[in-house]
C-alpha cells in the first residue's frame, strides 16, 4: 500500500476534532459518490480513498497508530 496522508485527502489539519473530519468527509464522499458520478472511475476511487482515510481518522486508536 502506498503512503498516503489521509489529513491532506481529508482537507483537514492533524489537530482536527471528529467533528471537523466527518463533515470534511461527507462533503467529499458526496462530491465523488458512485451514484452521483456514474461510470467514472476516477471518482470512485476519490471516494474510495477518501472512505478509507476517514475510516483511520475516525476511531482514535487507529488514529493514534497512524
Amino acid at each position: 500500500m502506498e503512503d498516503r496522508n489521509y489529513y491532506k485527502i481529508l482537507g483537514v489539519s492533524r489537530d482536527a476534532s471528529e467533528e471537523e473530519i466527518k463533515k470534511s468527509y461527507r462533503r467529499i464522499a458526496m462530491q465523488y459518490h458512485p451514484d452521483r458520478n456514474p461510470g467514472s472511475k476516477e471518482a470512485e476511487e476519490k471516494f474510495k480513498i477518501a472512505s478509507e482515510a476517514y475510516e483511520v481518522l475516525r476511531d482514535p486508536e487507529k488514529r493514534e497508530i497512524y
